[in-house]
């Protein structure tokens, strides 16, 4: 009892009311564009309504934010790689070449004097090194003073290298480097090159194989003469990744923001002037220029603007759920969910904002999604009031974008149109054809207007479409979260507890055959009349299905559901009987509970009979015990009253349906005087007084169940042979006659 009383405190807190819309308030201000106002609602194309625009002081005109990034990386890409020329790795490498040549040589000789000792050879192969020892042995041999020799190798290896280094060899391959040209810095200057002006790794490999070709023929002295000299070689010409990326820098730098200026009293825009490319970007400019200029003071007047802008058009939805919605608006957990609805739109909204591409994105905002939440969830109303406020919100979010602010209306109020009687869940996909009507309409409407071209308004129409096939998808999944997690009813979940197959409504028939057909016949006379005033014909005609589920754990006392003429109340008395037949109500309740039927639907259990009295079995012990010695409490229901018009319906149906149904001679004047007086007797005991129905709803209601129980009740041509149709009549065959045995 302690956590249904804080729990019921939590849904109607005021406080919590006042939090959910200031947090609500502040998110959508916070959105806002830094510094936007009433001037941004200017599109290109759009005419200039306002009077001459003077600027009161000299500005820039800043470029496109996306022309202007396009420039800085195209000015960035102009930039060439920077090689650093060594000067200083030529003479080292010709050092390192001179001394290992003398190393090699005493080396070859100490291996040829004696062959055993083991040489500690870290740079040629084996092939090489014994192609190396050969022509030292050659050297050495006086006949062959004139063959090619090792000092004349090491002498034109140096040689190579020196011709190599002429050139230059750059640290990467030519296909790494995207541009032709690079830049080469040496010292405080820089000088552009060809990349095939220099070697690179691959290409250097190829001219040392090349140059010692022409010296020598021999391929193996050729083979170890390259791997030598390879060995040596190293870049001169290193690429600096930190100097081209700090030119790269400095060049977006060098691209001015800016396409030239605006000066003080120059006219920016003249009043009925159409708003071309450059127009709208010296009004954008001029309006950043006055946002730079503000001080805190006028910072905190905007910001105050912006919650007041917002707090108004909210106000406009408050208002009417306030005087039209009281269960809405006295439900803390279902303001929540429209405050979670509204954010999750706006926040669409915001990070479409933030996108800048040269496309029509405000076409991906998803309004028709709130728009049929809102209305599969609630009812239509509030599905179009939601939907106004969001597109004027969003509109907002946009500068005051008229122009989206009405679209979306169109296209949010026809999707609202299409779920507004949903009667399953595929249904929603209908909406597609209606939310892309309501984009395509208002796009060729206002693309006349405007002169847009074809080109324009079949993109406009591209996004349109996206936004129409994602937006009932989108509801589809949102829909079934919110039911879970706000314990939120719609008309699908009703559709979804109508199915005969559903485990209370088989027990039902299977148990008790006799409520169940009583059940049935309710919930046709409680769709009927609920239509014709204007209630949720679903929800009666289910709560109706339900509202007797109590009977079928002991059916027998119920008279639908007896047999054979025995009545199991015979054998109690009057007040056990009133108190078995009461019983039926919280047995109802806790079988609705055990299979998780929403409240909706469990109200219509003990709301169906009120606080009424069981007048049969109390007039019954009247006579039996007398008046003075029984209380009238015992035999009456506990209740609630009902408080909806739908459990009005079904209580005032449950009565007519059932003393029409016992009735032995219905003639349409009788069974119009008896709906006459049941329906009174209710509402003379107090039983309609905390439901919204007026005298005309009530009227309608005896009309619709007056047609529907004279149909069902009307009479009929009685049948040739009638009577003994309705008699128990045994029908015998003759039995043959058994002739004498005198008589032959």
């Amino acid at each position: 009892m302690e956590f249904s009383s804080t729990t019921s405190k939590l849904k109607k807190s005021i406080r919590i009311k006042i939090t959910l819309v200031l947090i609500l308030v502040t998110l959508i201000v916070l959105m806002f564009p830094e510094g936007e106002s009433l001037e941004s609602d200017v599109t290109i194309g759009s005419i200039w309504l306002k009077d001459d625009l003077i600027a009161d002081e000299t500005f820039p005109i800043y470029k496109d934010k996306i022309l202007y990034e396009r420039e800085k990386q195209e000015s960035a890409n102009k930039v060439y790689s920077i090689f650093v020329d060594d000067d200083n790795i030529v003479s080292s490498i010709l050092d390192s070449i001179n001394n290992y040549n003398a190393y090699l040589l005493q080396e070859i000789d100490s291996d040829l004097q004696t062959p055993e000792v083991t040489i500690n050879n870290t740079i040629l192969s084996q092939d090489s090194y014994d192609i190396f020892k050969l022509l030292r042995r050659q050297e050495n041999n006086l006949s062959h003073r004139n063959s090619l020799t090792l000092k004349k190798c090491f002498e034109k290896t140096s040689e190579i290298i020196r011709r190599i280094y002429r050139k230059g060899i750059i640290d990467l391959t030519y296909e790494e480097l995207a541009k032709d040209t690079i830049s080469v810095r040496k010292g405080k200057y820089e000088q552009l090159f060809l990349k095939h002006s220099f070697y690179d790794l691959k290409a250097v490999s190829e001219e040392i194989t090349e140059f010692t070709s022409r010296f020598t023929k021999n391929t193996q002295v050729i083979i170890a003469l390259s791997e030598y000299i390879q060995h040596f070689i190293s870049p001169n010409l290193k690429f600096s990744l930190t100097m081209t990326d700090l030119a790269k820098r400095n060049a977006m730098n060098l691209v001015s923001p800016n396409d030239g200026i605006v000066k003080l009293n120059e006219r920016i825009i003249a009043k009925h002037e159409s708003v071309t490319f450059e127009t709208k970007a010296k009004i954008d400019s001029y309006r950043k220029i006055r946002v730079e200029d503000e001080n805190v003071w006028s910072k905190v007047k905007q910001y105050l603007g912006k919650f007041i802008h917002i707090v108004i058009i909210l106000s406009i939805f408050s208002i009417y759920v306030f005087l039209f919605r009281k269960k809405v608006f006295h439900d803390n957990f279902k303001i929540l969910l429209i405050t979670i609805i509204f954010l999750i739109i706006t926040f669409i909204a915001f990070i479409v904002q933030q996108i800048e591409v040269n496309a029509p994105i405000e076409f991906l905002i998803l309004i028709p999604v709130a728009s049929m939440l809102l209305t599969i969830m609630f009812d239509s109303r509030i599905g179009f009031y939601g939907t106004i406020v969001l597109a004027l919100i969003c509109g907002a979010l946009r500068g005051n974008d008229y122009v989206f602010a009405v679209t979306n209306i169109v296209a949010g109020a026809l999707a609202a149109y299409t779920v507004r009687d949903i009667k399953n869940r595929t249904q929603i996909f209908r909406s597609f054809l209606y939310i892309l009507l309501g984009y395509l309409s208002s796009i060729l409407a206002f693309g006349f207007e405007r002169f847009y071209d074809w080109m324009m308004i079949l993109e406009q129409s591209m996004y349109a479409v996206t936004n129409a096939l994602i937006s009932p998808v989108l509801t589809f999944g949102l829909i079934i979260f919110f039911e879970r997690a706000f314990k939120i009813t719609t008309d699908l979940t009703y559709l979804e507890l109508s199915d005969f197959n559903h485990p209370l409504l088989k027990e039902l028939s299977k148990n008790a055959p006799g409520t169940f057909s009583h059940s049935m016949t309710i919930g046709s006379l409680a769709e009927s009349a609920s239509e014709l005033i204007g209630a949720n014909s679903t929800l009666a005609r289910v709560g109706a299905y339900y509202h007797d589920i109590g009977k079928f754990s002991v059916p027998s006392l119920f008279v639908e559901n007896q047999v054979n003429g025995i009545n199991a109340h015979e054998k109690l008395t009057p007040i056990e009987s009133a108190k078995e037949i009461i019983k039926h109500v919280t047995r109802g309740i806790k079988l609705a509970e055990e299979y998780n039927l929403p409240q909706e639907i469990i109200d219509f259990i003990p709301m169906h009979h009120g606080t009424l009295s069981i007048q049969y079995f109390y007039e019954k012990a009247k006579e039996i015990e007398g008046e003075e010695n029984i209380d009238k409490n015992d035999f009456r229901y506990p209740g609630p009253k009902p408080n909806t018009k739908e459990t009005a319906i079904v209580m005032m149906a449950d009565a007519c349906e059932s003393a029409v149904r016992a009735m032995t001679e219905p003639t349409p004047q009788k069974i119009e005087n008896i709906i006459g007086n049941l329906v009174k007797y209710r509402i003379d005991d107090g039983q309609l007084e905390n439901t919204p129905l007026t005298f005309e709803d009530i009227s309608k209601i005896k009309s619709s169940f007056y047609n529907i129980l004279i149909g069902q009740h009307h009479k009929r041509i009685r049948y040739p042979k009638q009577d003994e149709l309705e008699n128990e009549t045994l029908i015998k065959e003759k039995s043959e006659e058994k002739p004498d045995s005198d008589s032959e």
